[in-house]
């Protein structure tokens, strides 16, 4: 065994091997979620269309990211802690949170896991969470035609993993699929 490491090309393949592995745990995490996940539809809401597009991808806001606290928030989240908002469509299909929690599901629900990126204050009743769905990237010079739609017509479709990760599936407008989202 020791004679085989000696050899300069078997350290090579190594580290090649190395790199290779690190640069596919991400992608092999990201297939999972598309592959395993349950799809919700999300609303999204209305953004600057200034701010729209930028490069090669467009910016969403899902109304998910609002949470009411009147559902029911853990008394003991703050800014930075990680929750899981469970979702439950409405009449129109659209994903609207249900309630918030500190720790996974244990009943087969669906949540999506998130961070609180801030807290509601005295006169707010909102908590604000970052659930990493706030873009989707697009192949060059197709987000015009996204930009021109009113948001209130665009839903994004997403993946949701048992352990409450997410990945953008695709993104769509009246029941038409505009763009699809790659796994890579």
């Amino acid at each position: 065994m020791k004679a085989l490491l000696a050899s300069p090309w078997v350290r090579w393949g190594l580290a090649g091997l190395l790199q290779l592995t690190l640069v596919g745990l991400p992608l092999a995490d990201r297939l999972q979620v598309h592959w395993f996940g349950e799809e919700v539809t999300l609303a999204l809401r209305p953004v600057d269309p200034r701010d729209l597009l930028r490069g090669d991808y467009v910016i969403l806001n899902p109304e998910i990211q609002l949470v009411d606290t009147g559902i029911g928030v853990p008394a003991e989240v703050f800014g930075g802690d990680d929750v899981w908002v469970v979702v439950a469509p409405d009449g129109e299909g659209i994903s609207r949170a249900v309630a918030v929690l500190s720790a996974p599901p244990t009943d087969g629900r669906i949540a999506l896991k998130g961070r609180v990126s801030s807290t509601p204050s005295a006169s707010d009743t909102v908590l604000r969470i970052d659930y990493g769905l706030d873009a989707f990237f697009v192949p060059e010079g197709q987000g015009l035609e996204i930009e021109r739609l009113p948001r209130d017509r665009v839903r994004l479709v997403v993946a949701v993993s048992a352990d409450g990760r997410s990945a953008p599936l695709r993104l769509v407008a009246d029941g038409e699929v505009l763009l699809k989202d790659s796994a890579f």
